[in-house]
């Protein structure tokens, strides 16, 4: 029986994984070809590296099929209910950082705040007959994060990519979304609300506290945990 960790399969996030770990003596490396979804953990014995979409992780460790997961905060809190009840973070990696925000047009100079953002809300309705529309993946902190706001006349529409382009698309009015320089945001005459962000994410080390564990995986964890220095 292994200790099962996940880590994301391509990219930067998985490139700085690999040198996190490396860095504390813990060797991940991907096998065979670039399509084989396969790797190798050197430096301890009992470990698995499972190479998987940083969104698929959330659901792993959640389901408890893996034991321990590299994955941006944004999208266990987002993608898990009672998230904490679910995972626990071990450690913050210190890349991946990306702040989740809600942003509006430029032009909307007199909107800064969530209490400009309801009062133009309220506006837009009584003018156009129905909510204003806020553009996102991130259904489940941009609901909680506006509700705590005070914004009410709104409504969330879906958009799995190029969420910045659907202002300019008329298909919304408003966006939340992740950003990291805001330089996307600016090319598309966006601002970003003057609030703290939704959420801010990077990339972390989460725990399973679903997943079952026999006494030589425990053994593996707490040996894993010891020698990243957590």
């Amino acid at each position: 029986m292994t200790v099962k960790l996940g880590v994301p399969s391509k990219g930067r996030l998985m490139e700085k994984t690999f040198d996190w770990f490396g860095a504390r003596g813990i060797g991940l490396a991907r096998t065979g070809s670039d399509r084989e979804y396969s790797g190798a953990v050197e430096g301890i014995e009992g470990v698995e590296l499972v190479l998987l979409s940083a969104g698929e992780i959330p659901r792993e460790l959640a389901s408890g099929r893996i034991h321990l997961g590299v994955t941006g905060t944004d999208l266990v809190q987002e993608k898990l209910v009672q998230w904490d009840q679910k995972v626990e973070p071990l450690a913050e990696l210190g890349f991946g950082h990306a702040d989740l925000i809600v942003a509006v047009p430029q032009c909307w100079v007199d909107v800064d705040t969530l209490d400009d953002l309801d009062a133009a809300a309220a506006a837009f309705r009584a003018r156009h007959g129905f909510r204003m529309r806020v553009a996102t993946k991130y259904h489940r902190l941009v609901r909680a994060y506006l509700h705590q706001g005070g914004v009410a006349d709104y409504q969330l529409v879906d958009s799995q990519g190029a969420t910045e382009g659907t202002v300019k698309n008329l298909t919304a009015e408003a966006i939340a979304d992740i950003t990291s320089t805001g330089e996307t945001l600016r090319a598309n005459h966006l601002k970003i609300l003057c609030e703290e962000p939704v959420l801010r994410s990077q990339a972390t080390l989460f725990r399973s506290r679903v997943a079952s564990l026999e006494q030589r995986q425990r053994d593996t964890l707490r040996s894993l945990v010891e020698r990243l220095g957590l």
